[in-house]
């Protein structure tokens, strides 16, 4: 199986997609099932990522690598 890389945009809207499955009531694998992740990837973005906003994430990206880079 080919790995992807999912972009902050695409990480933000798949976790806003998760939050609304959520609310309906559905657990935790239905809603990794139904935007195609693991269940430690979900929690991992939620981590990393909830409650961001799509430039928020981009801005995070940018200075990761950045220091990554010094």
């Amino acid at each position: 199986m080919k790995r992807i890389r999912h972009t902050p945009e695409q990480i933000i809207r798949k976790l806003k997609t998760a939050e609304q499955l959520i609310a309906q009531g559905k657990t935790v694998a239905d809603v990794c099932r139904a935007i195609e992740v693991t269940q430690p990837t979900y929690h991992r973005w939620k981590q990393q990522y909830g409650g961001m906003q799509a430039e928020e994430a981009k801005r995070l990206t940018q200075l990761e690598k950045e220091n990554a880079r010094l």
